[in-house]
């Protein structure tokens, strides 16, 4: 459950969830040129579509993230980019609710900026297999930080909370792995015929 529904956090955790994603976006849409627009929209529609991935997870199902791919080739601008996937998915398919926009937003967002700056630390330009290396291991820690965040807010929310919110992080261990290999092939491929979508997350 990385869309958490409407009615289920508190006050509290919806204003600070709100406050993070509003200053997010606006740093990530102040940084955007118009020659980086279509990269982020193509990046946001790869992220809703990623929303249709299902796999099964005990009772429930968990879906592909790909936030840390955004992050790693957005940066900043993949505040906005989550933001209208995360929308769009919310309105059309109820995944999610839009009280709890800016709290699904920071929590995909956050890590994904972590991803990128962390991928950014250690790839030199021109070394494909260290690029997908790190490029997997960010997307994995970037979907595992999304449920450990997911989890803390729900419960902070309530203690009734408690029990869903370690069944989120535990049923995101398989979808880490396999976004960790699609992420690598992914970032591998930029690395080799297109690196300057990696060069600088802005």
């Amino acid at each position: 459950m990385a869309h958490i529904p409407d009615g289920v956090l508190s006050l509290p955790v919806l204003a600070v969830g709100g406050a993070v994603s509003v200053v997010g976006v606006g740093l990530g849409l102040r940084g955007l040129d118009p020659t980086r627009t279509p990269r982020v929209a193509v990046l946001s529609a790869v992220l809703f579509v990623a929303s249709l991935v299902h796999f099964p997870a005990g009772l429930a199902s968990v879906h592909l993230l790909l936030n840390g791919l955004a992050g790693i080739i957005l940066g900043w601008a993949a505040f906005p980019a989550l933001l209208v996937a995360l929308l769009l998915q919310a309105v059309l398919f109820g995944f999610g609710g839009l009280a709890v926009l800016g709290v699904n937003t920071m929590d995909m967002a956050v890590p994904a900026l972590l991803a990128a700056s962390l991928f950014r630390l250690g790839w030199n330009q021109g070394a494909p297999r260290r690029a997908a290396l790190l490029g997997g291991a960010c997307a994995a820690g970037s979907v595992l930080l999304t449920a450990v965040m997911v989890a803390a807010v729900m419960a902070l929310s309530g203690r009734e909370f408690e029990t869903a919110a370690k069944l989120v992080v535990a049923t995101h261990l398989p979808v880490a792995g396999i976004e960790a290999v699609f992420t690598a092939a992914v970032v591998s491929l930029l690395a080799r015929v297109k690196p300057d979508m990696l060069a600088r997350p802005t």
